[in-house]
């Protein structure tokens, strides 16, 4: 029968976190700070700083410069698949900034295809887990 809400739907699994405004970093100060720090860890493309925040959340920002993704399609994707990876990983408390650090495309290469966006994702994941190593600086 269609349309029975006798029984409860299936739910989704639980988000790990929000990542609301208080879960990011917006402020030029802000991220003048964690970059002054080296970085913390790199993949092929990417660059993680990281800097103790003195809050009980972690906070991340994302930069990706246009001269490294000229479109605006991918720019976004990889800001998007950032923000869902961090939003799922559980952090120490502290400041993340992660950099896009290579050219990723040209204007002459599909904007995001599947196959860039799941090695961005797998570089994004190394990124992230390496940040919940104990010998890294918090």
């Amino acid at each position: 029968m269609t349309g029975d809400r006798s029984q409860p739907a299936r739910s989704q699994p639980a988000l790990v976190q929000h990542y609301g405004r208080d879960r990011r970093i917006v402020k030029t100060d802000e991220f003048s700070s964690v970059f002054r720090l080296r970085p913390t860890y790199r993949t092929s493309h990417f660059v993680l700083y990281t800097r103790s925040n003195g809050l009980t959340t972690s906070r991340l920002g994302v930069v990706v410069a246009k001269r490294m993704a000229p479109r605006a399609v991918t720019r976004n994707m990889i800001k998007r698949v950032t923000r869902e990876l961090f939003r799922q990983s559980v952090l120490s408390a502290a400041d993340y900034i992660v950099r896009l650090s290579k050219p990723i495309n040209s204007r002459t290469d599909p904007a995001a295809s599947s196959q860039l966006k799941q090695q961005l994702r797998h570089e994004l994941q190394q990124l992230l887990a390496s940040s919940r190593r104990p010998d890294l600086p918090r």
